[in-house]
C-alpha cells in the first residue's frame, strides 16, 4: 500500500482513552493485511506531493518500479484553508499526482474532505474542491471516499480539521467500504485490534478537555477573522 498527503494520512498525535494515533491509511493497510509506505508530510499541499512527495519516491524507493496493490491520495486540506488558494492550480496538481498513483497500483483511493472543516469554516470553498476531486476521480476512474459528512465530537479534534485516534479509525472503515464494494475485503477490522475503557473520569477529563480546547480555537478563529477576514495557512496546518 503506497500513500500521500498531509499530517492527516502522516498520522501521529496524543492518545485518545489510552489508543494511539495512527494514520488512517496505516489501519487500512493493517486491515488489509498489507504492507505499507507513506510519504505524507505534516502540512503538505497538493503541489508539495508533485514536487516533494513523488520525487522522494523516486528518489528512496528500494523498488521504485514496483507495483502496489492500493494506493491513497488524501490531499487539499491545506490549500483549501490557505489565503492563496488557487482551484485551478489545485486541480492539475490532484490529477497529477493522483495518475501517478494509478500507473503502479490495481486500486487508487482518493478522499474528500468534510464540509465543517476548520475553525473559522473554509466554507464553500470545501464543497467545489470535493466536486474537484470527485470530478477527477471518475475521470481517472479511481475510487473516492466521501468524508463530506465527516465530524463528531470523539471523532474530530477541537480545530475542527485533525482526526482523534478514533477519528483515523472512522475513516479508515469508510475506505475498507469503499474497497470491499469492489472486491477487496478487510482480513481483520481496525476496530478489533484496539483496547480500552471508558471510565466516568476519563469521560469527564475528556469532556473538559475538549471544552477548554474548544474555547481557544473559538477565540482564535475570532481573531483570525478580525484580522485577516479567513484563515492563513500556517503552523496549525495537517
Amino acid at each position: 500500500m503506497l500513500a500521500f498527503g498531509d499530517s492527516i494520512t502522516n498520522g501521529g498525535g496524543e492518545l485518545q482513552w489510552g489508543v494511539a494515533l495512527q494514520s488512517w491509511a496505516l489501519w487500512v493497510a493493517r486491515a488489509l493485511g498489507l504492507p505499507f509506505t507513506s510519504y505524507a508530510t505534516d502540512g503538505a499541499r497538493a503541489v508539495d506531493v508533485v514536487r516533494e512527495q513523488i520525487p522522494m519516491f523516486l528518489e528512496r524507493s528500494a523498488h521504485p518500479h514496483a507495483r502496489y496493490e492500493v494506493g491513497c491520495l488524501y490531499i487539499g486540506v491545506n490549500d483549501v484553508r490557505a489565503l492563496d488558494w488557487d482551484a485551478v492550480a489545485f486541480e492539475s496538481d490532484f490529477r497529477t499526482a493522483l495518475a501517478f498513483l494509478l500507473d503502479r497500483c490495481e486500486h487508487v483511493l482518493a478522499l474528500t474532505a468534510p464540509l465543517e472543516l476548520g475553525r473559522p469554516r473554509a466554507g464553500a470553498k470545501v464543497a467545489d474542491m470535493d466536486e474537484m476531486v470527485r470530478q477527477v476521480a471518475g475521470s481517472l476512474g479511481t475510487l473516492v471516499v466521501d468524508l463530506r459528512d465527516f465530524g463528531a465530537r470523539n471523532l474530530v479534534m477541537a480545530d475542527h480539521v485533525h482526526p482523534t485516534a478514533f477519528g483515523q479509525i472512522a475513516i479508515a472503515e469508510r475506505a475498507l467500504a469503499v474497497l470491499s464494494s469492489v472486491g477487496i475485503e478487510a482480513r481483520v477490522a481496525p476496530r478489533s485490534l484496539i483496547a480500552y475503557e471508558v471510565t466516568r473520569w476519563r469521560r469527564l477529563r475528556g469532556d473538559l478537555t475538549y471544552a477548554y480546547r474548544q474555547a481557544k480555537e473559538s477565540v482564535k478563529a475570532a481573531t483570525r477573522r478580525a484580522v485577516f477576514g479567513r484563515r492563513p495557512r500556517g503552523r496549525g496546518s495537517p
